[in-house]
């Protein structure tokens, strides 16, 4: 396995090749859970386990799009902590370090559990079957949609729609560019093996994110006028940008906080429950800075950014939209799954 397939599962602390620019391995477990269990897992409330880590971008998506759709009661949700070596992400969070529900003290125990040859990164999130104590998705773009599409059964009342059918083209060609040139541009960044490779990812980057700039200083959400999947996928590299990309990750042309509209957006979205009230700042900040030992080899984790200007006002609800459509916002975070005070500046 190639120690740059992985960011979030890699040998040794060693995520850059020499020589070579960043390449992700999205080569995933597919399975897909559904309302009609075509590929053999129904949705069945209280049969799967969420595992998730908030030091993850990627897992932070299934964390919000969890919450804002009220599927709390249905799909429990395991957290790792933020560090990992290279063989797994662990539970040291929970008493013991083992997950209280699948009694495994590293998720690897749950891939091998699906494949006992399993030879791809322990990635998260992912979706583990509670009865056999099995992985069946890490296809973290899917887990969401189908969180929306598949599990509508038992949304909460008042749940949004974050695939709005009328959208859904636009949103893919949206999703497509952020991701290739936002989500996954930073790592490009950041775990450049040349300087020709981090220079093309650094204009890769700065192209869409200006684009990005011009399209939110005259819309209030990235696709139609409320809250869609396409905000959950931008704002969990946009709120990671200032406390990591920007220095850890060198990309550097300007701070998020600089750029008027990107920032305006990113603290309209921070505001809003459920997006916020997922983040996990200290989280963050260890896992970036402590497991990518290779370009931060000191580990030391930096004190700042200071976090209170993402309280400020926005301003954002001159643009008009309406965050929830013809829904409700999701109601207080429950005790168990609150982030830390010292974590927030949502106080």
């Amino acid at each position: 396995m190639a120690t740059s397939d992985h960011p979030e599962h890699s040998q040794g602390g060693q995520y850059t090749v020499k020589g070579k620019e960043f390449t992700r391995d999205t080569n995933y477990i597919t399975t897909r859970i559904t309302a009609d269990g075509a590929d053999g897992f129904p949705v069945e409330p209280g049969r799967y386990r969420l595992i998730a880590a908030r030091a993850c971008p990627w897992a932070n998506r299934a964390i919000i799009v969890r919450r804002l759709l009220g599927l709390e009661d249905v799909l429990s949700m395991g957290l790792a902590g933020p560090t990992h070596d290279e063989r797994s992400w662990t539970f040291d969070l929970d008493p013991g370090g083992k997950d209280p529900v699948l009694g495994i003290e590293r998720l690897q125990e749950a891939y091998f559990r699906r494949d006992p040859d399993y030879p791809r990164g322990i990635t998260v999130p992912a979706v583990v079957d509670t009865t056999t104590g099995a992985v069946v998705t890490n296809d973290f773009p899917q887990i969401t949609e189908d969180l929306s599409t598949q599990w509508r059964e038992h949304h909460r009342d008042g749940a949004p729609d974050l695939w709005p059918e009328a959208l859904r083209e636009e949103m893919a060609a949206v999703n497509k560019r952020v991701f290739t040139e936002v989500n996954n541009g930073v790592y490009r960044c950041g775990f450049a093996g040349s300087q020709e490779a981090y220079d093309s990812a650094y204009d890769r980057l700065w192209t869409a994110l200006d684009w990005l700039e011009e399209r939110l200083s005259t819309q209030r959400y990235l696709v139609g006028d409320t809250l869609t999947e396409a905000d959950v996928r931008l704002f969990t590299t946009l709120v990671r940008f200032d406390p990591v990309y920007h220095g850890h990750f060198k990309c550097n042309r300007s701070k998020l906080s600089e750029l008027p509209a990107l920032w305006a957006y990113a603290r309209d979205l921070f505001q809003t429950p459920g997006f916020g009230d997922t983040v996990d700042f200290e989280q963050i900040k260890r896992h970036y800075y402590v497991v990518h030992a290779d370009i931060n080899p000191t580990g030391i984790v930096p004190q700042g950014p200071d976090l209170s200007g993402w309280l400020t006002p926005h301003g954002r609800e001159a643009l008009g939209g309406r965050p929830w459509g013809d829904g409700t916002p999701p109601g207080p975070v429950s005790d168990d799954e609150r982030v830390p005070e010292s974590a927030t500046p949502l106080r």
